[in-house]
């Protein structure tokens, strides 16, 4: 079997559109926002060509200076993305986010790249920047949906307390189905691509056990921080 990864041309890329397409036609036949839609397919298309050369810029410059200014980037983007939801106390909010992620996500970072990894150098673009996408990633849906269950829950007339643990509960409840469903109903991106790539599915399978603990540790430090800091606000 050949272990090389296939290449897709972009005749063979546009054959992917056709779901799409008829996803699209649904939409538009439902009288529903295409309009929202095709901006959104847009995006995708635009970021996700942008982002290939921009890694791409940033593996050849094996520069710590460069993966530290985009280590910064990440955490604020995520700490402001995070709070998208909140209405009226966003900026009030950022600073306990963006301590919360830079705790939560850096600490495991810290522990996956140099404990589990031992990344040699420590800012191996190749390997820090995806791997600190995921785990920023995760620690901002987790304090999103711990903010916007909070505040639910203080609406309603909860005590502090009370509403701080539904909230932490709720932010973790994504993390957690992901841990039950894993192996059984999906085979996650990262495994998934190793695989075809040619690496040993148990060699990619101890890569996604790593994978599971960061984004499970990550979002549940930064969860549990990011509602300490609000709990008096």
């Amino acid at each position: 079997m050949n272990d090389l990864v296939l290449n897709i041309s972009i005749g063979n890329l546009l054959i992917a559109f056709i779901p799409v397409a008829v996803v699209v036609f649904i939409i538009i036949k439902q009288n529903l926002n295409v309009k929202n839609t095709i901006y959104a397919l847009s995006r995708m298309l635009g970021q996700l060509l942008i982002i290939g050369y921009f890694l791409t810029f940033i593996f050849e410059s094996d520069s710590a200076w460069v993966v530290l200014a985009v280590l910064t980037i990440m955490v604020f983007a995520a700490s402001w993305i995070a709070l998208r939801t909140i209405e009226g106390t966003r900026l009030t909010l950022l600073l306990p986010a963006l301590y919360a992620i830079l705790t939560g996500g850096g600490i495991t970072l810290i522990i996956i790249s140099q404990g589990v990894l031992s990344l040699d150098p420590w800012y191996w673009p190749r390997y820090l920047i995806p791997i600190a996408g995921m785990i920023f990633a995760n620690a901002m849906n987790a304090i999103s949906l711990a903010a916007e269950r909070f505040y639910a829950e203080i609406n309603r007339g909860v005590d502090i307390q009370k509403s701080q643990s539904i909230a932490f509960n709720s932010s973790l409840i994504p993390i957690i189905n992901s841990l039950f469903a894993v192996g059984l109903v999906s085979l996650p991106g990262m495994m998934t691509g190793q695989i075809l790539s040619g690496i040993s599915p148990l060699l990619a399978a101890r890569y996604q056990i790593m994978v599971m603990c960061m984004i499970f540790g990550s979002a549940g430090i930064s969860s549990f921080l990011f509602l300490h800091l609000i709990k008096s606000k």
